[in-house]
């Protein structure tokens, strides 16, 4: 990639062999530093610069990061994966049977004749990815800070999740079309569906960070289903107005789009208008212009 001068943002759990060693090195560095927090993510960062092997002819950018949220439940899957492993060892003591590798990295396996006989912790190996939990790295190819980097992969991992989510969102599920153009033209407009309803969910997402609290209307289907109340009702005397006032949520959610109140009651005078214009007859259209006309 360096060499065809592709950018690229590679994420790394901080297990990995290739990057313990540098998260190690600076361990106890930047966890608790209020200067380092990414404060959308409840995350901690730095950057160094370092390469990603041995004979690399270019320094790349390592961002660390940490997140005590993730280091308990990371220690958590690691101490039930032990247990999982050992559980399995205790039953095949004595019985001719290969284990993984996966195995041996994690305890000293002892065979006899190909028979298996015991397990031993590998303390020193355990002791330290215990360590590495909640840790993890993001590489890029450009400078950036820590921040810069975690917000473009959170971009980028939920725009796989988006497409990931097509099924569900869009009824991808099956096409239910006769042609290949049709499939095409089906797929084009969900495509574009995608595009809006990922615009949707940022400005969303964005509105929500700025809130104090964690108000569960501000995801995208519960604030569609919030702003389908908005809707027009027929007076007696045939003109239109809404329904109902504006709610405190329905602004708040109208705020995420740049919209407000009034915006709302200008568009439903015009499509009130609009409507009323849709159903007159011809003739009365024709005398209503000529009296606007008389009238400018």
């Amino acid at each position: 990639m360096d060499s065809c001068d592709y950018d690229f943002v590679m994420m790394v759990k901080g297990r990995a062999p290739f990057v313990h060693g540098l998260i190690m090195e600076h361990m106890g560095e930047f966890e608790s530093k209020r200067a380092c927090l990414i404060k959308s993510y409840r995350t901690y960062g730095m950057t160094v610069k370092a390469k990603l092997y041995a004979d690399d002819n270019t320094d790349h950018y390592f961002h660390i990061c940490y997140k005590a949220k993730k280091r308990a439940s990371e220690r958590a899957r690691l101490e039930a994966d032990l247990d999982r492993m050992e559980a399995e060892m205790d039953k095949i003591k004595g019985r001719e049977y290969k284990l993984p590798k996966r195995y041996e990295h994690y305890f000293k396996l002892t065979y006899h004749k190909d028979k298996f006989y015991g397990y031993e912790e590998r303390e020193d190996v355990i002791e330290r990815e215990l360590q590495l939990c909640g840790y993890f790295a993001i590489v890029t190819s450009e400078k950036m800070t820590a921040s810069e980097a975690l917000n473009l992969y959170k971009s980028r991992d939920i725009s796989e999740k988006l497409f990931g989510s097509d099924k569900a969102f869009l009824g991808n599920r099956s096409f239910r079309v006769a042609s290949s153009q049709a499939a095409e033209a089906k797929i084009f407009i969900q495509f574009i569906a995608l595009i809006i309803r990922a615009r949707i969910y940022t400005l969303l997402r964005k509105r929500k960070a700025e809130m104090p609290g964690k108000p569960n209307y501000l995801s995208v289907p519960s604030a569609l289903k919030e702003l389908e109340k908005i809707e027009l009702i027929r007076q007696p005397n045939s003109n239109y107005k809404l329904d109902h006032a504006v709610t405190a949520t329905q602004k708040v959610i109208l705020g995420a789009f740049g919209l407000d109140e009034e915006w709302i009651k200008a568009q439903a005078r015009q499509i009130g208008k609009d409507i009323q214009n849709a159903a007159m007859p011809e003739e009365q259209k024709d005398d209503d212009e000529d009296a606007e006309n008389e009238e400018y």
